[in-house]
């Protein structure tokens, strides 16, 4: 009997594993299009100068993750995962055909509030599917991930081609026919997709239609106020960071009503290791802002003969997360077979170290720039796979440690939460972006070269330095997390 249900449930975790990829794949793609091209976008195609164009793209950014906190709260209570998912979906392809017609603040709210609420959902369905301790999770959220970087792969690589011609409006227009794809596959393996032990799955009928119409009510209020907010991106941005700081509170107060002295130290472990994320995807996140500029007005984009599309060069960022995701897993579970410990603390102190150095890469890249200020293309491919093999040591592996430290009640904030701390670093990158533009606004590299080597030596170092910090607290992370292994390490990956 024992042998039976263990077979149902990896059966179950297979086919709802493969589904959350293909899903994945998709829905990520329209995402991936602004989030390469917003700045592009509003410089080129709206004519705003660069600083405006970063903080709206800043904001963008910071709101998408900041509403995976409301997310996590509104799905499981007021939607099931797979229905709110569903209605992401129809929002996001209704604000890319806003956006193709060039209204940028209401394109982006209806956007937002399809993107911003259903990313915690896709994390939820896969997370349900495995147990604490489970390290198949780890593994299928490997996978995932790399389902994700195909979606930006496809998306990069597209938005470059349109961006030669400035051709926007189709871009736009072929990123909600992305989401109209997803909602259809989502209809099509809706069983599979079936929330388990959630609020809302306990609920009669009668308190579901309620529950939805006032979730409703909610995501319209949201995207009302994100017309405004997006209008007043400074004022917003500042909101968010005190948001940011809010949810720390909120952790402190989870932490403190754990029944348990084990549940307890899962829950300060993991707000250390938001405070060792919030240092790594301050770094990350200058990608879409101030790295893109860089690219675009700092880099001699011309390689063998061939010009190379800003989005493009981030690309190499999603091959590498693409093949190396998979490679990941199978390599973890090969060491963990032979004994060797592999555990979050050490993963996430590894992508400190690699990102950090990613930037001094970037730094040193300066000082070997052509008469003209332009440096080789090489350099940003060196640094970039030093900052991907480094987000493959925190990327996925934060979505499956919710799952094991969390109590399973509060997963969906505390996967919100998680989720809305990449939009306070996008904030703060916005803040080192302006800082690399400098006052003069120009985008004549000789000007821009020595603001953007401070901040990237500045921003590079003190990352290696939090690094060295987070290495020797390692020990003490380990025993808050008693980390522990699982029968299923010896098993094949779930999809």
């Amino acid at each position: 009997m024992t042998t039976s249900k263990a077979l149902k449930e990896l059966k179950a975790q297979r086919a709802g594993s493969t589904v959350l990829f293909f899903i994945q794949i998709f829905s990520t793609l329209s995402y991936s299009i602004l989030f390469s091209t917003l700045v592009l976008f509003i410089t080129n195609g709206l004519k705003l100068d660069d600083v405006d164009a970063t903080t709206i793209t800043a904001s963008f950014v910071a709101f998408n993750f900041a509403l995976h906190l409301i997310g996590g709260i509104v799905a499981g209570r007021l939607f099931s995962y797979r229905s709110l998912f569903a209605l992401g979906m129809l929002l996001q392809a209704l604000g890319c055909y806003i956006l193709s017609t060039y209204q940028l603040y209401l394109g982006l709210a209806v956007f937002l509030s399809g993107t911003g609420l259903n990313v915690t959902c896709i994390n939820c369905l896969l997370t349900q599917l495995f147990k604490p301790h489970d390290k198949r999770r780890e593994r299928a959220f490997l996978w995932n991930y790399s389902g994700m970087n195909i979606g930006f792969l496809i998306g990069f690589t597209i938005s470059g081609f349109f961006e030669k011609t400035a051709d926007y409006s189709s871009l736009f227009l072929l990123g909600a026919a992305s989401n109209i794809l997803t909602f259809i596959i989502v209809l099509s393996t809706w069983k599979i997709l079936k929330d388990k032990k959630t609020f809302f799955s306990f609920l009669n009928i009668k308190k579901r239609f309620l529950f939805r119409f006032f979730g409703l009510l909610m995501i319209g209020s949201i995207i009302a106020a994100l017309i405004w907010l997006l209008r007043y991106s400074s004022f917003s941005n500042k909101m968010i960071l005190i948001a940011g700081g809010i949810m720390v509170f909120v952790i402190i107060f989870f932490a403190l009503k754990q029944p348990t002295v084990i549940a307890k130290e899962k829950m300060w472990a993991f707000l250390i290791l938001c405070f060792m994320a919030l240092c790594f995807w301050t770094l990350y996140m200058t990608a879409p802002m101030g790295l893109i500029l860089f690219i675009e007005n700092n880099v001699n984009r011309n390689v063998m003969g061939y010009t190379i599309q800003p989005q493009w060069a981030l690309n190499i960022n999603t091959v590498i997360i693409i093949i190396g995701g998979p490679l990941m897993a199978i390599l973890y579970n090969k060491l963990r077979k032979k004994g060797f410990n592999i555990t979050i603390p050490i993963q996430f102190t590894l992508s400190l170290f690699l990102i950090g150095l990613g930037f001094v890469v970037l730094a040193i890249s300066i000082n070997f720039a052509d008469s003209k200020g332009f440096i080789s293309f090489w350099w940003i491919v060196f640094s970039y796979i030093l900052q991907s093999i480094g987000e493959l040591c925190i990327g996925p592996i934060g979505y499956a440690m919710i799952g094991q430290l969390i109590p399973h009640k509060i997963q969906n904030i505390m996967m919100g939460t998680w989720m809305m701390l990449t939009g306070v670093a996008a904030i703060f990158a916005n803040i080192f972006t302006k800082m690399a533009i400098g006052a003069s606004k120009s985008t004549d590299p000789l000007i821009t070269n020595p603001s953007f080597f401070k901040t990237f030596i500045i921003l590079g170092v003190s990352t290696v330095f939090a690094g060295i910090i987070t290495l020797c607290i390692v020990p003490f992370l380990h025993k808050l997390i008693k980390e522990k292994k699982h029968p299923s390490e010896t098993s094949s990956i779930p999809i």
